[in-house]
């Protein structure tokens, strides 16, 4: 391979230069999380000339002026999961969702599924072997850079680089521009009473030595919190947060015990602070993969006592769980729930866990409810649900008949709702209550 050209940099263009190339008609993958390059989206989605362009994305950062009223004929974003900015667009009918899973995604460009004209990517700055990284998001990025006729990069100086299988060689680089710039940080979330209950009730179920997968928010990081005590944990997940910084400092997590990565904290992207981009910034120890890998069951599997710590919107007495949409409105998305609580399950001493308070809107309403709200989204089934968890309790469903689920549930549900939950359950499943 060819070292980098003392000269390279040379070669960078403006933001618009560097989306200049871009037809109508295009498919175009957009870098996401941390890593979405703001400096490209602003200045593609500030050309008027464009039709018809779909735009394909996981959860974006920052604004999404593509999406903004008035711009559907130019641009139609496509979620592979949705985040904030998105939403309301989603919602509106100006942009579009897809339900997939995590681990499945790559694929969809890889096969030709969906054919990539372009991919705008934010990269670290090559290094002197000609190679950047894909920094703090690996994912489907790895993808869309292997299979799009067009790879445009926004180069941040204040982009980690990144260690495991999420290199972009230089060469493959068609364009790119420069930037120095902050990157997209998402501050640890703040737990209350509720959530703190419930991490603790989480962190009773982790065993040392356990493999842990947890998504981002303040239930998974009230559970991590509640860990530094724990021995040879380790991490094969699809995303952390800061909290992880955290246990490594405690010794929790060695990675010791592991068999796939053992040593390493194996992950496909992260989403945090300034902090968790430094921790990882050249860190050998942490490793990025893509998500087809990092989420393929198979892989899962092999590690011992995989604890998959997810989240929900609603559960019904039968164990299906709704953890993408609030009834017909698009919330998040399938992500990488499934693969982990299959894996988690399929693993050795594994459990899956699904953890959520127990009530919403402020207490109106109960999360627990008989029949989920019309239009919800079954991301979990009742066949692969397993440890369910709220601040009054936690629960096994796995082997449960639909009556012992439906009381098993009752009883980790707000006590303002279980009388009437149990008048509904004893309807449903025609037996008197007692």
């Amino acid at each position: 391979m060819k070292p980098i050209p003392p000269d390279w940099s040379a070669r960078a263009v403006s933001p618009a230069d560097a989306v200049a190339g871009i037809r109508s008609g295009a498919n175009i993958f957009i870098h996401g999380a941390a890593a979405t390059p703001s400096a490209l989206v602003e200045a593609l989605s500030a050309r008027r000339d464009l039709e018809h362009v779909r735009l394909y994305h996981l959860h974006t950062a920052g604004d999404a002026p593509f999406a903004a009223p008035g711009r559907e004929r130019e641009f139609r974003s496509v979620s592979l999961f949705a985040g904030p900015p998105l939403r309301a667009a989603i919602a509106e009918g100006r942009a579009d969702f897809v339900p997939v899973f995590l681990s499945d995604i790559p694929n969809l460009f890889l096969s030709g599924r969906v054919k990539l004209d372009a991919a705008l990517l934010c990269l670290s700055r090559p290094d002197a072997h000609a190679n950047c990284s894909l920094g703090t998001s690996c994912d489907a990025a790895k993808a869309a850079a292997e299979t799009a006729g067009l790879v445009i990069a926004e180069f941040n100086a204040r982009m980690p680089r990144t260690h495991g299988n999420n290199l972009v060689p230089f060469g493959r680089i068609d364009a790119f521009t420069l930037a120095d710039r902050p990157l997209h940080e998402h501050a640890v979330d703040a737990s209350g009473e509720i959530e703190n209950r419930i991490g603790e009730l989480v962190a009773g179920l982790v065993e040392d030595g356990s493999t842990l997968q947890m998504g981002i928010g303040a239930i998974p990081d009230a559970a991590l919190a509640r860990m530094t005590h724990k021995h040879d944990l380790g991490i094969h997940t699809e995303m952390f947060s800061d909290r992880i910084i955290d246990l490594v400092a405690a010794g929790a997590i060695t990675n010791r015990l592991k068999k796939v990565g053992t040593g390493r904290i194996v992950t496909s992207f992260i989403n945090g602070t300034k902090r968790l981009f430094d921790f990882v910034d050249d860190n050998p120890l942490v490793n990025f993969y893509p998500c087809d890998w990092t989420n393929d069951t198979s892989v899962i599997r092999k590690n011992p006592k995989v604890v998959a710590i997810n989240s929900a919107l609603q559960i019904d007495l039968t164990g299906q769980v709704c953890a993408d949409s609030i009834g017909h409105r698009i919330y998040s998305g399938i992500g990488g729930q499934m693969d982990f609580i299959r894996g988690a399950a399929l693993s050795p001493g594994g459990k899956p866990i699904i953890a959520l308070p127990s009530r919403a809107l402020g207490g109106t309403v109960s999360r627990i409810v008989s029949a989920l709200s019309p239009g919800a989204g079954v991301v979990t089934t009742r066949g692969h649900v397993h440890w369910i968890v709220t601040e009054y309790g936690a629960v096994n469903l796995h082997g449960l008949t639909l009556r012992e689920r439906g009381e098993a549930l009752i009883s980790i549900s707000h006590p303002d709702f279980r009388a009437g939950l149990r008048s509904e359950l004893a309807n449903l499943r025609h037996f008197p209550m007692s």
